[in-house]
């Protein structure tokens, strides 16, 4: 042993292992891929000067080559590119045709409204249903809303507490309308005064406390904030912030409490509107016997998918989870059947180990996820050989620099692929449509890093630049 360790103390000789042993692993790595692209990829992430945790698989399927795998074995939170589980699962476990039907039904001055677990019910969707309803001549007393085709819960498992009142985090419900969510129309008023705010749709559901004000200079500019008291569980929205009086009208999307009252809620005032008398409205199961009034049947589910994957929808992707595990039993679909129906065909009809990996929910929002490259890999190659899934899976990905989170990252026409991101999480999975007719699927996971993703992200554009160069 070398004399200088030999004077440090046991004890500060194992804390200095330790503290070796935590430092973060250096940026280059050695794989066991083609050597000459290897090469070039282990040179981009050398020169970005970037480190932290990251996860590389690039496959040839035209001649089934490896060209890059740098520690493609190892988990990684997904984030987003989870979804592609949750797509191909649907894609594969739910008949193409499969549609969502939200019903209405009636008995004894009851009026039903059953939630089908339509992700993409429409506002506009929902007042043509109280339009039939209301030149049906029903009497109705008591609205009474039906989420049963699910469970109760309305949050992942691994969820982060304080998501808050943003789009990407409206909670579930098998009624569901709007994405659960409220749209905010802004534009400037008048220098001093507030901002103007428009909603859809304008609703008693909620209250806003407009706190904001249009300015003619930036002199103390405070961007407007729209924010929902979600800590109290409560439909109270405060809008605070500066807007400049030569703004262009923008619009954002706040999510609601209780998704399944809010459609009831909106569906009464559109009831009311239309001339019907609502008294009361609550939760509750629907008879057998309630007789069928009307009925809304969604789009082929392959739109949906389109939509989970283009907008990157959260919504969309745990509906599906819950409608596959429904499917299963006829009785209600849950995360636990839902998720396991996935796992299942992941195992049995892809082939991966599906001990290796941790899918707690569709989306990607839950913490506890954990999947490889090699999997990404696995099973992007097995949609790709297989011909009744390829062109549904593919066309459902965002494509490089035509739509969803790919049309402003550089790419050309030539790229699909699912993004994804967390707070230190950001990943990039799809498939790259080369001149000689050879497909490359490749995987890019990265996690650990502190601060902006987009150096990280950059990176990823300039991994896929140089695979679809190679």
């Amino acid at each position: 042993m070398n004399n200088h360790l030999k004077s440090i103390p046991k004890f500060a000789y194992i804390f200095i292992l330790f503290i070796y042993s935590c430092t973060q692993s250096p940026a280059i790595y050695h794989g066991k891929g083609n050597s000459a692209v290897e090469k070039q990829i282990n040179n981009i992430i050398n020169n970005s000067g970037l480190s932290t945790n990251m996860g590389i698989k690039a496959v040839s399927l035209r001649s089934g080559e490896v060209l890059v795998d740098l520690n493609s074995h190892s988990l990684f939170n997904p984030a987003s590119n989870n979804k592609i589980f949750t797509a191909i699962g649907a894609l594969a476990l739910l008949d193409t045709g499969y549609t969502f039907q939200t019903e209405i039904r009636h008995e004894k001055n009851r009026l039903y409204i059953i939630g089908g677990g339509d992700p993409d019910l429409s506002l506009s969707s929902l007042d043509s249903l109280a339009s039939v309803v209301t030149k049906s001549n029903l009497t109705v007393d008591q609205l009474i809303v039906d989420d049963t085709r699910h469970d109760s819960l309305t949050y992942g498992e691994g969820w982060m507490w304080d998501e808050g009142a943003w789009w990407y985090s409206a909670p579930i419900s098998a009624l569901s309308v709007n994405d659960n969510c409220v749209d905010f129309i802004i534009n400037p008023a008048n220098a001093g005064e507030p901002a103007k705010i428009q909603t859809n749709p304008e609703s008693s559901y909620y209250t806003i406390q407009n706190e904001s004000m249009t300015v003619n200079d930036t002199t103390g500019f405070e961007k407007i904030k729209i924010d929902r008291d979600w800590q109290n569980g409560t439909n109270h929205f405060t809008i605070t912030g500066h807007i400049m009086d030569t703004t262009s009208t923008d619009t954002v999307y706040r999510n609601v409490e209780e998704p399944t009252m809010y459609v009831g809620h909106l569906f009464r005032e559109m009831l009311e509107r239309k001339g019907a008398s609502v008294q009361s409205i609550r939760k509750g199961k629907t008879p057998p016997s309630a007789k069928l009034v009307t009925f809304h049947q969604s789009q082929p589910i392959n739109q949906s998918v389109k939509n989970l994957m283009v907008e990157s929808d959260n919504l969309t992707a745990e509906l599906l989870i819950k409608t596959i595990g429904f499917e299963s039993n006829k009785k209600q679909g849950n995360w636990n059947n839902g998720l396991f129906q996935v796992r299942t065909f992941l195992h049995d009809v892809v082939g991966i180990d599906t001990t290796t990996f941790s899918m707690k929910d569709g989306s990607g929002v839950s913490r506890y996820n954990y999947a490889s490259p090699d999997q990404f890999i696995r099973l992007l190659t097995w949609a790709y050989d297989n011909e009744s899934m390829r062109n549904q899976f593919i066309n459902t990905l965002p494509n490089g620099g035509i739509n969803g989170t790919l049309k402003d990252r550089g790419f050309p026409e030539t790229v699909y692929a699912k993004t994804g991101s967390l707070s230190g999480v950001t990943t990039l999975s799809g498939y790259i449509f080369k001149d000689n007719d050879d497909v490359i699927v490749f995987s890019i996971l990265m996690n650990g890093f502190t601060g902006s993703s987009s150096p990280f992200r950059k990176l990823q554009d300039q991994i896929v630049t140089a695979l679809s160069q190679s």
